[in-house]
């Protein structure tokens, strides 16, 4: 039987869904590290490569998605808020009467925001391209019936950026945007295709300048020799887009990735910046994600895995096992140092056997399992059982957490 990302959810103690808040998840200690270690490790690769990390608001009043386009080609998607005069006054707090009449959004999507971070200030061509990213957390309407655990939700977090450029930049960029999703699904181990989505019936702007963009895209793909389909008409309304997709342990294949090309919105919010020439100029938007929502990415990890993540992403890294009372000194030693180098471990000291502990490490995918006994002890040593190898036999304990450290750094 297939892994199912839901069951091992509640196995591994890493989520939970509840009717007070319909599709989406309420995530444990163990699954927020998950989230945390996935944070951390796209973000020092988007450092890496020039990237500034933002936040913008969850809620916005409803004339920014009018703006944007997207009242119109994406409301059946968002959750309006509109608030009620009897329940607001200006007794409440500042501003009260102002707000009471407008109708708020709590936000789908974080592009539209982006845009006052860039106009916030006079842009010059020197500034481009401004690489914008943000782990937004986005809500989403969606039809009942479509809700699938982590991989389809109301709520969820967006691995996401926006990037302004000058039209000359567009082909660097999106190959660049390419490269760093890529770099991330192979540390997976995660196969790739990639599709390009035309223009849509129902889009914002120029044919013309949507066909300008759409080879742009595809000069991209042939430039890096990647073999793609064609997915007519399945481009945003306000640009094209290339889709990466991966497929996940039951062969369904999810679009995670994607590089958009906007030329839209700069031209609806007014953006600009000012040229070689002093002249004022429309910059491009790039849309792009790495992994897509960390919902969806995490469902597909856990089945592409069975739940026996990899080390660096483990919640819980080691268990420590005394054999005795007489042992628990000891094992608090080791534990010490795995806090010295920074690792995820537990003393499993409860009044259970061994052998049961052992069991419960192997249910919960532990990566690995030290028993220390008298052995262990006058050895300075520990006795290694690794998950999927069982035991692996007694290690002195700094050659093991030297294994353990080259195994974090390449991220095997």
């Amino acid at each position: 039987m297939k892994p199912d990302h839901r069951k091992l959810g509640e196995q591994l103690d890493l989520f939970s869904f509840h009717d007070v808040a319909p599709g989406t998840p309420f995530w444990h200690p163990n699954g927020l590290i998950i989230i945390k270690e996935l944070e951390q490790f796209i973000r020092q690769l988007q450092k890496e490569r020039g990237y500034l990390e933002t936040t913008t608001p969850l809620l916005v009043k409803k004339k920014l998605y009018e703006t944007s386009g997207h009242w119109e080609h994406y409301r059946e998607n968002i959750f309006p808020l509109e608030l009620e005069e009897k329940k607001f006054s200006s007794r409440h707090f500042a501003g009260a009467r102002e707000i009471e009449k407008e109708t708020f959004a709590i936000k789908p999507m974080n592009c539209p925001e982006s845009t006052f971070i860039y106009s916030s200030r006079i842009r010059s061509y020197k500034d481009l391209p401004l690489r914008l990213s943000e782990f937004g957390h986005l809500y989403r309407r969606e039809r009942t019936g479509v809700l699938t655990g982590l991989f389809r939700a109301y709520g969820f977090t967006m691995d996401d950026a926006h990037i302004y450029c000058r039209p000359n930049q567009i082909a660097k960029e999106v190959e660049e945007t390419l490269k760093l999703a890529l770099r991330i699904h192979k540390t997976f181990g995660l196969k790739t295709s990639f599709a390009l989505a035309t223009r849509p019936d129902k889009a914002m702007g120029d044919p013309k300048v949507w066909k300008k963009a759409e080879n742009s895209l595809e000069y991209v793909l042939k430039k890096n020799k990647l073999k793609y389909e064609v997915r007519p008409k399945d481009g945003a309304f306000y640009g094209p887009k290339i889709d990466i997709d991966v497929k996940d342990s039951l062969q369904r294949k999810w679009t995670i990735a994607t590089a958009q090309i906007d030329f839209q919105m700069p031209e609806r919010f007014k953006l600009s910046y000012v040229d070689e020439k002093g002249k004022k100029q429309r910059p491009v938007i790039i849309h792009r994600s790495s992994i897509g929502s960390f919902e969806r990415f995490i469902g597909i990890l856990l089945e592409h895995y069975g739940g026996a993540l990899p080390l660096w992403l483990s919640p819980e890294q080691i268990w420590i096992i005394p054999v005795a009372s007489r042992h628990k000194k000891y094992a608090k030693k080791v534990a010490g140092q795995c806090n010295v180098e920074r690792l995820r471990y537990i003393v499993k000291d409860e009044n259970e056997t061994v052998s049961k502990k052992i069991r419960d490490g192997e249910t919960q995918k532990i990566p690995y399992i030290l028993v220390v006994g008298d052995k262990e002890m006058k050895n300075k040593s520990v006795r290694v059982r690794q998950r999927a190898k069982g035991d692996i036999g007694e290690i002195k304990l700094n050659k093991f957490l030297d294994k353990v450290k080259k195994e974090l750094e390449t991220k095997k």
